[in-house]
């Protein structure tokens, strides 16, 4: 399942000095980063260097010129304002008339950066990445984003290459494997996603986040004796606290052992530890234990998927799962509603298409269920190739997702 909910409070709370049940703790490059990130376009720096040109320009240069430069500086604030907001898309054309004309360089390039890697526009991010390189500024920041970016462009050597050097800079970041893991996740490559949390093990093995998101990759890849074991030492390194619980609850639902993992996520709820993540796993749970409507769970599941979605609102599996309550409860509207915002948020998984089909034909709208038949099949023919054809750690998996029901196989 695609909780990626730690994943986005992490972001949230990333004081990087820069800036998304997995379905991990942890996808969407993440919201909370670039937001953080943003931090960087303080346009405070360049409103007193235009105050310090003013002073040197003569009445002839201090017309056009300077009208223009505070035209490019409002533009900064403008698109560092939208990046804080997560309006990446939004903010990319301020930023680019802001780039080589502001003070503060460094800020438009990197804000820039950020959203073109938050709309997977992954080559034009490495080109501005690599421009700051060779300036000078290629520190953890610019090192972890290019990772990032070079994972959206399927180049993984790069991307670990981006990895150790900012490992080398930072190595007790734990932030930084945590964030370059998510973009292996996002991108669903499992196998490089190891790799990544195997270096800041070895630089962090008490890491109970990093122990979780292993757990994860292993489950994506069907490995899940080698995940249980990741889960309990995930759990027991981070006894009592939020990461401990959503570990917990994780493996008891990948187990199938439903009861257990909605006592796991009650207790987390209740002390406290309302994450996304551990909200979507308890109303996962709740559904497959077959809640039905009028049941004080059935509202109890209702109420932690919709906090869940109201929390992080670009999360797939949230939408998923109350899309699917929603179905459960004859809301067909609200049902289709969620369920396309899932397929626009991920459109490659399987059983958005399972439940739109399903709701569309309740719906009594027959074509848009056989289109979205249509791509069920489509997409299992093409998860059963990837199967027999991926080599060893690059197979493909939805051992992970708690969600899927209209995929190759279930958990």
């Amino acid at each position: 399942m695609e909780v990626s909910s730690a994943r986005e409070k992490r972001r949230a709370t990333w004081n990087r000095r820069c800036i998304g049940v997995f379905a991990t703790v942890m996808g969407t490059v993440m919201l909370g980063l670039f937001q953080s990130a943003a931090i960087h376009a303080q346009v405070a720096p360049g409103k007193q260097q235009i105050a310090g040109d003013l002073k040197q320009s003569s009445p002839a240069q201090s017309g056009s010129g300077l009208a223009a430069q505070t035209e490019a500086e409002s533009e900064l604030q403008t698109g560092t304002a939208l990046t804080r907001k997560g309006s990446f898309r939004e903010a990319i054309p301020h930023l680019l008339v802001a780039r080589g004309r502001v003070a503060n360089e460094y800020a438009a390039n990197f804000n820039l950066a950020i959203c073109y890697v938050a709309t997977r526009q992954s080559e034009p991010a490495i080109e501005v990445l690599n421009d700051l390189r060779r300036t000078g500024h290629d520190g953890v920041d610019v090192e972890n984003l290019l990772a990032q970016a070079y994972i959206g462009n399927a180049q993984p050597q790069q991307a670990l290459a981006s990895l150790e050097k900012a490992a080398t800079l930072s190595p007790s970041n734990e932030k930084l494997y945590l964030f370059v893991a998510d973009a292996c996740m996002d991108h669903r490559d499992y196998g490089l996603g190891l790799k990544v949390v195997e270096i800041g093990l070895r630089n962090l093995p008490q890491s109970a986040r990093l122990h979780y998101e292993r757990a994860m990759f292993f489950t994506e890849l069907d490995r899940l004796d080698e995940a249980k074991p990741q889960f309990e030492l995930a759990s027991k390194l981070a006894s009592g606290s939020e990461i401990g619980y959503l570990a917990t609850a994780q493996q008891e639902l990948f187990a199938g052992e439903i009861g257990d993992a909605i006592r796991s996520a009650r207790e987390g709820v209740k002390q406290g530890f309302e994450d996304p993540a551990l909200l979507t796993i308890l109303g996962e749970a709740l559904i497959r234990s077959g809640v039905s409507q009028g049941q004080a769970e059935f509202a109890e599941a209702q109420a932690a998927l919709e906090k869940a979605v109201t929390q992080r609102p670009n999360d797939p599996a949230s939408q998923i799962a109350l899309g699917k309550l929603y179905l459960t409860a004859g809301r067909l509207a609200d049902a289709i509603a969620h369920l396309e915002t899932a397929r626009q948020l991920e459109p490659g998984r399987p059983t958005i298409y399972a439940n739109l089909a399903k709701a569309y034909q309740r719906h009594g709208d027959a074509q848009q269920a056989q289109d979205a038949l249509a791509v069920l099949e489509k997409l299992n023919r093409e998860q059963a190739d990837r199967i027999r054809s991926a080599p060893g750690d690059r197979k493909a998996g939805y051992g992970g997702r708690v969600e899927e029901e209209g995929s190759s196989h279930q958990p």
